[in-house]
């Protein structure tokens, strides 16, 4: 049965990001006040790393933990070791607290290529790794998650995500195709799907076999058509909205859950409202997320 969890980054805890932070424990008790059954972990270090003192803040909440973004530069052959470790020393953390079926998530670290970020949204074929660039963007993908499996015995899921260098469904397919399909999944997230130029619906029937977890996240195709005629980059389309609250954009979700449940998709749905600090106040924003989901019959 499917359940819902929330993030740290939809109460603008997003790194690199200049703003008010709210503290863990506050997020924490928005996160089960507004309705939800789960929670990712957030950066690294924005809530406790010692997993009693984890646990015990969770349980207290009635919470479980369900997996965490690691950012990831798989694209550098030099970068790889450094990923890598920091991958499993998540992965530690979440077996410990969250048991055998959190995930980690790889996080293709997001708009630090001026080139990708520059041009979130409106990627062509010409903007993407060569051959060469791929080998190594793969190989890395695979040495992590081998390494998060051997050491942990939890899966590790690949997240396209806008302004970084896994954004298209082609970028996604090509990736996935020159990876272990028995270590290495996919987060679908339907909204940045969507800003990266997929039908959320097709694209589910097309990876049912690698979508492992499922990131819920709408899309504004009226933004998104001004981020293309004004040539906005990825952090200012989501600064204008690109990613509404779910319902006011044009992600289909009742459709949605309909392919997740043909393909017997069974674990977890993660709203990522990626709400920028100062902008709006999140429990309010996370409660009509949670309104919305029950109104849909999630």
């Amino acid at each position: 049965m499917m359940q819902v969890a929330n993030a740290p980054c939809s109460w603008g805890v997003i790194e690199n990001i200049e703003g008010e932070r709210y503290d863990y424990a506050r997020v924490l008790d928005e996160i089960a006040a507004s309705g939800y059954a789960g929670a990712e972990l957030g950066d690294w270090g924005f809530m406790p790393t010692d997993p009693a003192q984890l646990r015990s803040e969770l349980d207290g909440r009635s919470l479980q933990l369900v997996g965490s973004w690691v950012n990831v530069n798989f694209q550098d052959k030099e970068r790889h070791e450094e990923s890598t470790e920091a991958c499993v020393r998540t992965a530690k953390l979440l077996a410990a607290v969250g048991g055998a079926d959190a995930l980690v998530v790889l996080g293709p670290d997001p708009y630090t290529n001026p080139m990708r970020s520059l041009n979130s949204g409106r990627i062509t074929p010409a903007m993407s790794l060569d051959d060469e660039g791929w080998a190594v963007f793969a190989q890395g993908t695979d040495h992590a998650a081998r390494r998060v499996m051997e050491e942990t015995g939890l899966r590790s899921v690949l997240h396209h995500h806008t302004g970084t260098w896994i954004e298209t469904p082609a970028e996604t397919e090509r990736l996935l195709e020159m990876t272990d399909p028995e270590i290495v999944g996919l987060v679908f997230d339907t909204g940045h799907w969507a800003f990266g130029g997929g039908d959320p619906l097709a694209g589910i029937r097309q990876f049912a076999e690698r979508i492992w977890y499922v990131h819920f996240k709408d899309h504004d195709p009226a933004i998104h058509e001004q981020s293309r005629m004004q040539e906005w980059d990825g952090p200012q389309s989501v600064g204008k909205g690109i990613f509404p609250e779910l319902g006011r954009g044009d992600v289909d979700f009742p459709g949605v859950l309909a392919e997740l449940e043909k393909i017997g998709y069974d674990s977890w749905i993660v709203v990522e409202q990626d709400v920028l600090p100062g902008l709006g106040a999140p429990l309010e924003s996370a409660t009509r997320n949670r309104e919305y989901l029950r109104s849909i019959g999630l």
